[in-house]
Formats: structure tokens, sequence, C-alpha cells
């Protein structure tokens, strides 16, 4: 018990930095070669003569101008052993005791580092002493890059015991850090808790409204033309309401019936989500019983149920000049097109709107219109997302990701469209708006920069190639 209780302090000291501090050392010697004179010595040598490292080390720098091409390893070897034999041991096969050895090419954008066997780390470790200095070697800040990686590798070279992330992960499994695993224990409860409580809100508002109009909806359905498409379509919706509308029930008794340590429970959490999303598609196909019905026959208030039906497509046409006022998206022969459209369908939704009020036009065709206008729309949207799709990607890989995102986002955002006549009654891939678009797209290309910077900084070669003969020192490079 009394170990126990040791190792749990020490994990806990060594968490919030109060741990027994290890020897600090400063490096028994510096030596610079920067054969690429990217580096700014009177900067550079300073921070490195003060850096603490755990045991007293010799820390190299070197740096060249190769190509990406090149094994990394074998040209700091080759460099080592014409230019500095003593960097490596009397038997030529490791690298000396004591050293660390930092490398780097601008040109080749590769980074290397390297122990002597009393120094070595991990691959992960030597990984991370690498990418310490990526982010600051990306943006050519070479001496600042070379500071930060040296003080990565200063933390991690015969890093003690209980500062090692590994002790403090084994140490939490085996229930040595119980505090923290309390903590977070109670964070994820906390977080549930709190998105059950938002599901539960939304959910109670829908089901109280589908509940209170439950009636009258029922007598809307009655009225609604057979005869019209629209009501037609609307009331194959309403057919399965009866239905869903006792699931909800069922659903809210569920929920309700649950204690507040139940809903600390991921299960749980996705309970009221699934009677929250349930309810709120509910609402939204009540309101859009009441507007066909009022809309098809013109009762009173069928002007806000048209407005209704056709705000969001006026909103949708009055984003297009800013999405074809985008830099990418200049000189295609989409944006030429998707500016006509703006302007002539701005202006026909306008007489459209006249036209129905002054009933020069039936609720259907009027339907119609708004229909075939979004419809347009939705095409030019589809070929303008192509034309960005092939500028940007490079690959066939990444053009099928980037119409993968922008589908989803499209398909998510037809659910928000389930409140209007048209969006209720047909899928989500027969309409595009201009805001699932532009969300689209921004999403895809942020997901291909990532992916494309994360191949760039390539994998880890430890290789020191055909010269290197039998050289097994610990060492490892990579790309940036």
């Amino acid at each position: 018990m009394k170990k126990f209780l040791g190792i749990l302090a020490l994990t806990i000291m060594a968490i919030v930095g109060i741990a027994p501090a290890a020897t600090a050392a400063t490096p028994t010697e510096v030596v610079i070669e920067d054969t690429a004179g990217v580096l700014y010595q009177p900067q550079l040598l300073p921070a490195l003569e003060k850096v603490n490292f755990h045991k007293p080390t010799k820390v190299a720098i070197y740096t060249r101008n190769g190509t990406a091409s090149d094994n990394f390893n074998e040209e700091v070897l080759r460099y080592a052993r014409v230019n500095h034999p003593e960097w490596i041991s009397a038997d030529g096969q490791k690298w000396a005791d004591g050293l660390f050895i930092f490398a780097f090419d601008p040109v080749g954008r590769q980074v290397g580092t390297y122990m002597g066997e009393d120094r070595k780390v991990s691959l992960q470790k030597r990984e991370a002493i690498q990418d310490a200095a990526k982010k600051l070697f990306v943006e050519a800040q070479w001496t600042d890059g070379t500071i930060a990686g040296v003080k990565k590798g200063a933390s991690l070279i015969n890093q003690p015991w209980y500062l090692s992330l590994g002790f403090i992960i084994t140490a939490s499994i085996a229930g040595g850090v119980a505090l923290l695993g309390f903590g977070a224990r109670a964070v994820v409860r906390s977080n549930n808790r709190k998105k059950a409580a938002e599901h539960l809100k939304r959910g109670d508002t829908a089901y109280s409204s589908v509940s209170f109009a439950l009636d009258v909806t029922e007598l809307n359905a009655k009225t609604i033309p057979e005869s019209s498409t629209y009501g037609a379509l609307v009331l194959e919706k309403y057919r399965d309401f009866s239905t869903r509308y006792h699931e909800a029930i069922t659903l809210n008794q569920q929920v309700h019936s649950l204690t507040q340590k139940e809903l600390s429970k991921g299960a749980n959490v996705k309970l009221v989500g699934k009677y929250a999303d349930l309810a709120t598609e509910l609402d939204d196909l009540d309101d859009v019983i009441a507007d066909t019905n009022t809309l098809l026959n013109r009762f009173a208030g069928w002007e806000g149920a048209w407005d209704r039906q056709s705000q969001a497509l006026f909103n949708d046409l009055n984003q297009l000049p800013a999405l074809i006022s985008q830099p990418e998206a200049q000189g295609m022969p989409t944006t030429t097109s998707l500016a006509s459209l703006h302007a002539q369908r701005t202006q026909s939704l306008q007489q459209l709107a006249a036209d129905f009020q002054s009933g020069l036009i039936s609720p259907e065709a009027a339907l119609d219109q708004l229909r075939d206008i979004r419809a347009e729309l939705t095409g030019m949207l589809q070929q303008h997302s192509e034309l960005m799709i092939n500028k940007y990607a490079k690959t066939s890989s990444e053009k099928q990701h980037m119409r993968d995102t922008m589908d989803l986002n499209r398909r998510n955002d037809a659910q928000l469209g389930r409140s209007t006549i048209l969006g209720s009654v047909y899928g989500w891939n027969m309409f595009y708006s201009v805001h699932s678009f532009n969300h689209g797209y921004t999403t895809a290309r942020q997901q291909v920069d990532t992916s494309r910077s994360s191949s760039s900084s390539g994998g880890s070669s430890s290789g020191y190639g055909s010269s290197g003969g039998s050289f097994s020192g610990s060492g490892s490079s990579s790309s940036f």
C-alpha cells in the first residue's frame, strides 16, 4: 500500500510539475556546422548553451542543402565520417556516447535526430523532437526551429522515469492516477448531462407544439386537396404521422423517467437525441401540413404561407454574389452563369409573388415555378462544384473526397428545409442551397489541406543507405 501511495504521489507531482527535480546540465559543447548557411549564430549559440539536459550532453547542429529524394540519414553519417569522426563510436558502428545531433535540410525539407547509445530515445520520441521544429521550419524560421528541436530533445533524452508519459499512462491504467480518472469521468458525465438537457429542451418544445396542434393538424390534413400534386405528396407524409406521434409519446415517457445519473450515460443521451429529432421532424411536418392546406385553398393567411415557401430561395439567390466573387471562382464559365441567374431569378421571384397575389397564377403553378427555379439553381451549383473541385484537387482520390464531403453537408443542410413544402416532399438530393455549397466546399478544402500537410510531413526513416554499411546508430529523419 505504501509503495502504491508513493507511486501515486510521484505521478500527481509529475503531472502538476512538482516532482523531484532531475539533474539539469547545460551542454558540454555546442558544435554548429551550418553548411546550408541558414542559421543566425549570434542568436542560436547563446540559446543552445542555456538549454538544460538531464545529463551532460554534447550538442551538434548540422545543416545541408540537398534534395527531398536524398537519404538524409546516409548524408549525415557521410558528413560525420569525413568531417567529424569524433561523432562516431570507436568501433564505427554507433554514434558516440554523450552526443545529440540535430540536423536538417532547408531545401530538401528533411529533419533528423541522432544520439549516442547512452542518449538514445524511442522512435516516437525522436519524431516528437523533429515535430517540435517542423512548424517553424515550414515558415522558414530555421534558427527558432533549431532551438525548439534541441529544447524538446533535452526534455526527452535521459528523461527520469517519473516524468515519462509512459509511466503516467501506465500508472493511470493501474489506478495510480485515480484522481485524474475520476476527474475525466466526471467531465464526461457532466457533458453527457448537458447534451441530454439540450436535447430534452429541444424535444419537449417540439413535442408540446405538436401535441397542442394535434387536432388542428388533423383538420388541416382533411381539407388538403388530394387532386393537387403537392397536396397528394404531403398527405403521403401525413399517413404515418399518427404512428410516429405515438412513437414520440413512448420516447417522451422513457426520457422523462430517466434520473440525472442515468442521463450521464452516453446510451441515454442518444435516446434523448432520438426523441428530440423525432419531435422536431413532426413539428416541421405539422407546419408543412398547415401551410399546404392554407396555400392550396388560398385560405386566410395564405400570404404568410407563401412567404415561408419563397423566402428561403430569395435568401439563397442573395448569397450568390458573395459566392461568385471568391478568388478561386474567377474565370470559370459557371461564375458568369450564376451571376446571370442571380439577376434574372431574383426578378422572376418578385414577379411570381405579384402574379400569385393578384390571382394570375394558381398555388400549384406557383409552387411549380419555385421548384423549377430551385432546380435550375441546383444544376448550376452542381456544375460549379465540379469545376471548383477539379481546380483545387490534385488527385482523383482528393476529388472524390471533396465530392463526398460536399454531399454530406448537402444532406445535413437539407434537413433544415423540411419546414417548407418543397423541402418536405422532395429528397435531400433534389435541391442544393448556396449555404450548403459554401460550407461544404470550405470543409472539403480544409480536409484536403490537412491530408496534404500530413502526407508532406512524411514517415520516419531510420536506415543509413548503402554507404552506411553495418552502421546502426540510433537516429531517424522525416520530411516537413
